[in-house]
């Protein structure tokens, strides 16, 4: 039997000038929980750049790493940045192997990133991925407009809601914001 990687929810919340990537700890290898404390959310270019990942560690690795020297060479320029290394991870022959997506957020803009291609900014202040994604992004769509919730508050308790409910998510909770 074949076993394979499993976990992650990231989450993405931006509300009033403030935005948050949330991400949960847990890495799953088919039935067993192999680690409780994975750190798959962090920042980048001098700390301005919030990214989070969701798939495959080593391709994550890679993909944070690519994702890098495309923010030097582009001078920060976040979105300029993920339409190249979208380009890449689509057409070069060892990139377009790698098995994971990434939420990128600076101060003004958030990205989602995929192998195939996509380089998409969600529509409304959230967007999730990873086997949890819908469930946090689902209840982030619910918290958002509640007056007073502010987009840690929103990230933190979407993500808990997501733990409850999917069984590759835990309450290992790590948050960075801009």
């Amino acid at each position: 039997m074949s076993e394979s990687w499993r976990g992650t929810t990231i989450l993405c919340a931006r509300k009033d000038n403030k935005v948050v990537i949330a991400g949960d700890g847990q890495v799953t290898l088919g039935n067993t929980v192999l680690k409780n404390n994975a750190k798959k959310v962090r920042r980048l270019y001098n700390d301005k750049i919030i990214a989070g990942f969701a798939g495959a560690t080593a391709d994550a690795f890679t993909l944070f790493e690519r994702l890098e020297a495309k923010l030097e060479k582009y001078s920060g320029q976040l979105t300029r940045a993920c339409v190249e290394l979208a380009k890449d991870w689509r057409t070069d022959k060892y990139l377009r192997k790698l098995e994971a997506m990434m939420i990128v957020a600076d101060k003004d803009t958030t990205l989602l990133l995929s192998g195939n291609g996509d380089v998409l900014e969600p529509e409304c202040g959230v967007v999730g991925i990873g086997s949890g994604g819908s469930f946090a992004l689902s209840a982030a769509k619910a918290l958002y407009d509640i007056e007073g919730m502010n987009a840690e508050e929103i990230a933190m308790r979407s993500m808990k809601i997501a733990a409850e409910i999917c069984i590759y998510t835990n309450n290992n909770i790590i948050m960075e914001k801009i």
